[in-house]
C-alpha cells in the first residue's frame, strides 16, 4: 500500500532508516537535505517506510505542483526491494491529484515505460573509482591529460579546506554574474547544504590556485555511502588559463583511486559540459525526468509560468 503523507506525519527517523537500508539510497533524499533544499515536503510511503518517494512542492498562483529541487539532481523512489517498471509505475499513479503539474527526476533506479510516463530522459556521467590510479588515468583524454600537465608547469597548487564563502563567492564573480538562475536565497540554500554536509563529515571542500594568488578554481563534494558527487564547483578567468580545475579533479581521483567509490559528475546533458567529465574517464548514466500537466487545456499554454524561479 502507497501513502501519502504530508509534511508533518513523516517520521524522519523512519525515512532516515529507509534510506540507508535503500539499494539505491542517495544523499539528496535524506531528511536533513531535504528540509534544506525543499522546506515543508511531503511523501509517498510504501508499507512500514519498506519505500520512500519525496514530494518536493511548491505553489504559484495558487497551484500546487512538483518541482526539481536546485542542486538536488536525483530524487524518485528509494527502497531495498526490487523497483520494477510496474512499482515505479505505481508511485507515480498515487502522486495526489492536487499537483497539478509535476516536472521531477527519478533517480537511475527507477526504470520507468516511457508510454505510461511522460517525460524524458537525462544522462549523468559517473566514474568508478575501484581501480588504481595508473588505470583509471589510462581512461583520460589527451587533451585533459595536458590540462593537468600545464597545471603542474604553471605552479598550481592544491587548496584544502577553503571555506565554503570562497566558493559562492569566486562562483558568483564569474559565471554567477551571467547566470539568471540562481537568486540570493539559493546561494543560502547552498552556503547551508556545504556547512552541515562538513559539519557532519558528509562531504569537503577543495581548491586550487597559483602560489601566492587567491584560489582560482574550486569545488564543494558532496559524500554519500558509496559515492562523491561533483556537487558545486567554480572557476575564475586563472584557473581556466591554468587547468586548475583539471588538476584538482586528478588529484581527487589519485587521492581516492583503488576504492568501491564512484565519481558523480551530477551532469550534464550540456554538450561541453559532459565532454570535459568524459576527458576523465566518465560514463553515461541515465535518469528519467517525468513531466505530468494536469492543468486545463486553456492554462497549459501558460506552463511557464509555474514552473519553479
Amino acid at each position: 500500500m502507497i501513502r501519502y503523507l504530508p509534511h508533518k506525519d513523516i517520521d524522519k527517523n523512519a525515512w532516515d532508516t529507509c534510506l540507508r537500508r535503500s539499494f539505491n539510497g542517495i544523499v539528496y533524499a535524506q531528511s536533513w537535505f531535504l528540509d534544506i533544499v525543499s522546506p515543508g515536503w511531503d511523501a509517498l510511503v510504501g508499507g512500514e517506510y519498506e519505500s520512500v518517494f519525496p514530494l518536493t512542492h511548491h505553489r504559484k498562483f495558487g497551484i500546487p505542483y512538483l518541482y526539481q529541487p536546485f542542486f538536488t539532481q536525483q530524487l524518485g523512489i528509494f527502497s531495498g526491494r526490487h523497483l520494477t517498471a510496474q512499482v515505479v509505475q505505481e508511485f507515480i499513479d498515487a502522486i495526489p491529484r492536487r499537483f497539478r503539474l509535476a516536472d521531477i527526476h527519478l533517480n537511475a533506479f527507477n526504470k520507468v515505460d516511457p508510454a505510461g510516463v511522460p517525460g524524458k530522459m537525462r544522462i549523468n556521467l559517473e566514474l568508478d573509482l575501484i581501480a588504481p590510479y595508473e588505470q583509471l588515468v589510462k581512461s583520460y583524454s589527451e587533451n585533459t591529460r595536458r590540462n593537468v600537465k600545464k597545471a603542474a608547469v604553471k605552479g598550481v597548487q592544491l587548496i584544502r579546506k577553503p571555506d565554503p564563502d570562497e566558493l559562492i563567492t569566486l562562483f558568483r564573480e564569474n559565471f554567477g554574474s551571467t547566470e539568471k538562475k540562481l537568486k540570493y536565497r539559493h546561494y543560502d540554500m547552498l552556503r547551508s547544504i556545504m556547512k552541515q554536509a562538513l559539519a557532519n563529515n558528509l562531504g569537503m571542500t577543495f581548491g586550487a590556485g597559483l602560489a601566492g594568488r587567491p584560489m582560482s578554481a574550486g569545488a564543494f563534494f558532496l559524500f554519500d555511502r558509496t559515492r562523491r558527487i561533483f556537487h558545486f564547483a567554480a572557476t575564475g578567468p586563472e584557473g581556466r588559463d591554468s587547468g586548475a580545475m583539471f588538476l584538482m579533479i586528478d588529484s581527487f581521483i589519485r587521492e581516492n583511486a583503488g576504492q568501491a567509490l564512484i565519481l558523480d559528475f551530477e551532469g550534464s546533458d550540456d554538450e561541453n559540459v559532459a565532454r570535459f567529465y568524459k576527458g576523465f574517464g566518465g560514463r553515461e548514466v541515465p535518469y528519467y525526468m517525468v513531466r505530468i500537466n494536469r492543468l486545463p487545456r486553456i492554462l497549459k499554454l501558460g506552463l511557464s509560468l509555474f514552473r519553479k524561479t
